[in-house]
Parts: C-alpha cells; sequence; structure tokens
C-alpha cells in the first residue's frame, strides 16, 4: 500500500493532533483540574462544577467525533465513508469558524492567548481538508 502524503493529509494529522490535545484539556477539566478560567469565557475559575465537568466530557466526544470527520475525509480512515464527509466536514469547519471566533472574543484574556490560535488553526486545516 502506497502513503498518500498531500496537504489534506498533513492537515488532517495536524488537525487531529490540535484536537487531540484540547481533548486533553477537557478531560483535565472533567477530572477536577482547575483551569477553568481558560474555558468557556472563564466563567467557572478554578475547578469547574459538576454540571460543567459533564459538559467537558460532551465536548470531548464532539470533539472525537469532528476528529474522525476530519480523518475520513482527508482519506486516512474508513474509506467507505468517504462520500458521506463531503458534507460532514464543511460542518466541521463551520463548528470550527464559531469556535474561533468565540475564542476570540472571550472575556478571558487566558483562553484568549491559549485558544485562539489553536481554534484559528483548526478552521485553517479544516477548510484545506474540506477544499481537498
Amino acid at each position: 500500500m502506497k502513503l498518500k502524503v498531500n496537504e489534506a493529509f498533513m492537515a488532517a494529522y495536524i488537525f487531529c493532533a490540535l484536537t487531540a490535545v484540547t481533548i486533553a484539556f477537557q478531560l483535565a477539566l472533567a477530572l477536577g483540574v482547575p483551569w477553568g478560567e481558560m474555558a468557556m469565557g472563564g466563567k467557572y475559575p478554578g475547578r469547574f462544577p459538576p454540571k460543567m465537568r459533564v459538559a467537558a466530557v460532551v465536548q470531548s466526544l464532539i470533539l472525537l467525533l469532528i476528529g474522525l470527520v476530519v480523518l475520513v475525509r482527508a482519506e486516512v480512515i474508513m474509506p467507505n465513508m468517504f462520500s458521506a464527509s463531503k458534507t460532514a466536514i464543511w460542518i466541521v469547519v463551520a463548528i470550527c469558524l464559531v469556535g474561533a471566533i468565540l475564542n476570540i472574543i472571550t472575556q478571558s484574556k487566558k483562553e484568549r492567548i491559549l485558544w485562539a490560535p489553536v481554534t484559528l488553526a483548526l478552521v485553517c486545516c479544516s477548510v484545506i481538508v474540506a477544499r481537498s
């Protein structure tokens, strides 16, 4: 099997690496790590309350699904799902764009400094994969 290396392939891997970091961050919040000021607009400084911990787990699952869509569209995994990914990838682009905007306008300086560059990179990578 010949390895397909192109822009979409590389963008998908960068996307998934950044998404993995984000998932790890969300799971840390869910486990009670006191990084609340760097998420959700800094509304919950310190440890997240129980409902927000559940929300962090849900966000992790959504991020996992988004990463799978990107990998399918870049033809890294599940080739039988490629045609379905044509529409799904643009949903991913929209979600990433909304996330980037929210991280740029957040009142939490720490969240903005940490997540605005990450979410902007996710937008760029998802657009590259979507256009491939």
